[in-house]
């Protein structure tokens, strides 16, 4: 009758709790409205392809530059480090989807134990303390009905923060290929500015043995030797700081790949031609390519989530223990049947007053959410003006280039038509003039494959702000 009485209470309390299962107070995330609009801005977009979605080996045709990325992929720190992240964030998130299911532990001891004779046990047995044996085998099993849907929300939470330093990886890799390649860029360009010095030390030279015998025949005078010895050495400072620039990019680009030491193999800046289409897509597309602002998203679910848990600890928690085993104090009968013993225990636990913890925990989890609600909106109000910019630098470049080349042509010829009027001893000619157009050249060629640079490198800004270079992995 006991027995009957004791399975007819658990099948109450049980029924009890699934019948409280419905009576979730969270919420379900839904995505927040960012203000986003049709096109890019002096874009008009046609349809929904976009730069984004093409792999990163098809964007580069540089097969150096194809090596150095497929090795940065592998051994770059940040990188690295990014993959650390997602495996911690992985094992809490396999803690998470286990918080529905019951705890269950084990125990065994035993032991000789004896009273001194002073203790009240000693004194209560005439001055000769009790010894004993006790043993112990003892299985317990406990289990929190989620009623209100806090484990579930606690669940959801850690499935974000995993999810979210997925997201944050791919944006370290996004951004590791984007910034290998500008700088591989970056150095080719020193490559070819050097190029450039190097030819114009040589130049400037013999410019100024011709100004040596100009001089000689009365033609000019020693302040235009002087002058254009001074260039001279204008001309192999810059050679010294264009080499110096190229050794730091160097440095740079080992520390990118993992590396101290080495060389870095590379193409030539004139080999260099991204001749694709620069298609961007609709802006409401950054929502699912920019693994950052993905991971900005996921903070914003992960502090809902987190929110629901805080708002669930207002209510009252069910919880069931279970324990049973075997107790003997003999180790002969420690397994006999009659050393069986165990016990249930229902509990309900309702939080009365505690200092009002739960109540700011709340409103800290309400504000956090909030904060992680604009930071995901700054996040795509960014992403959209990272393309922006990026279409604007690359028209500017590409128009740029075409009359820094224009300009390089009418110097060249200026510079050429002075330094033959000054040979045939025109005399509306000066050496200034020459000094001038010789200048200018230098600066117009420097400036030209800057600008080549800059152009190269708008490119890849666009590819990384439309969210470019993880999807195809």
């Amino acid at each position: 009758m006991r027995k009957q009485k004791i399975i007819y209470n658990i099948t109450a309390l049980i029924a009890l709790v699934f019948l409280f299962q419905s009576c979730l107070v969270t919420r379900k995330y839904k995505q927040p409205m960012v203000g986003i609009e049709d096109e890019y801005r002096n874009v008009s977009t046609t349809d929904s392809t976009t730069l984004a979605s093409m792999p990163w080996e098809e964007l580069f045709a540089d097969q150096q530059l194809k090596v150095l990325i497929k090795e940065a992929l592998g051994s770059n720190m940040d990188l690295l480090m990014a993959v650390e992240r997602v495996k911690a964030a992985q094992a809490y998130y396999r803690q998470g989807r286990m918080g529905i299911l019951p705890s269950l532990n084990i125990s065994a001891n035993g032991g000789h134990y004896e009273s001194s004779d002073n203790g009240q046990a000693g004194v209560s047995a005439g001055g000769n303390g009790p010894n004993f044996e006790n043993y112990q085998l003892t299985g317990s099993i406990s289990w929190e009905a989620d009623i209100w849907g806090k484990i579930r929300s606690t669940k959801r939470a850690a499935l974000a923060t995993y999810l979210q330093s997925e997201a944050s990886q791919r944006a370290v890799e996004s951004a590791l290929i984007a910034n290998l390649a500008t700088t591989y860029y970056q150095l080719l360009t020193l490559d070819a500015q050097i190029d450039v010095a190097k030819r114009t030390v040589v130049n400037r030279k013999e410019s100024l043995e011709t100004m040596k015998r100009l001089k000689e025949a009365g033609q000019v005078t020693e302040a235009a030797v002087k002058q254009t010895e001074a260039q001279l050495y204008g001309t192999e400072i810059l050679l010294v700081d264009l080499e110096k620039n190229a050794k730091l990019v160097e440095n740079t680009m080992l520390l990118m790949l993992g590396r101290s030491l080495g060389t870095i193999e590379r193409g030539t800046l004139d080999g260099q031609d991204i001749d694709i289409s620069l298609s961007t897509g609709y802006p409401v597309q950054l929502l699912r390519n920019r693994p950052d602002v993905i991971a900005s998203e996921l903070g914003l679910k992960n502090a809902f989530e987190l929110t629901n848990v805080a708002k669930s600890n207002f209510y009252p928690s069910i919880s069931i223990t279970a324990n049973g085993g075997f107790e003997s104090m003999d180790f002969d009968d420690w397994f006999n049947t009659h050393s069986l013993f165990s016990n249930f225990v229902g509990n309900l636990a309702q939080p009365l007053f505690n200092k009002r913890a739960i109540r700011t925990q709340y409103e800290v989890a309400k504000a956090q959410q909030e904060e992680a609600k604009y930071n995901f909106k700054k996040s795509v109000l960014n992403a959209v003006r990272e393309v922006s910019d990026a279409l604007a630098n690359f028209e500017a470049e590409k128009s740029k280039y075409k009359l820094r080349e224009n300009e390089l042509e009418v110097l060249q010829k200026a510079e050429e038509y002075s330094e033959e009027l000054l040979n045939n001893g025109y005399q509306n000619t000066t050496y200034l003039e020459v000094l001038t157009a010789r200048s200018s050249v230098l600066s117009s060629e420097i400036n030209m494959l800057d600008s080549k640079y800059q152009q190269l490198k708008s490119i890849v800004d666009l590819y990384l702000a439309l969210g470019g270079g993880w999807q195809n992995k």
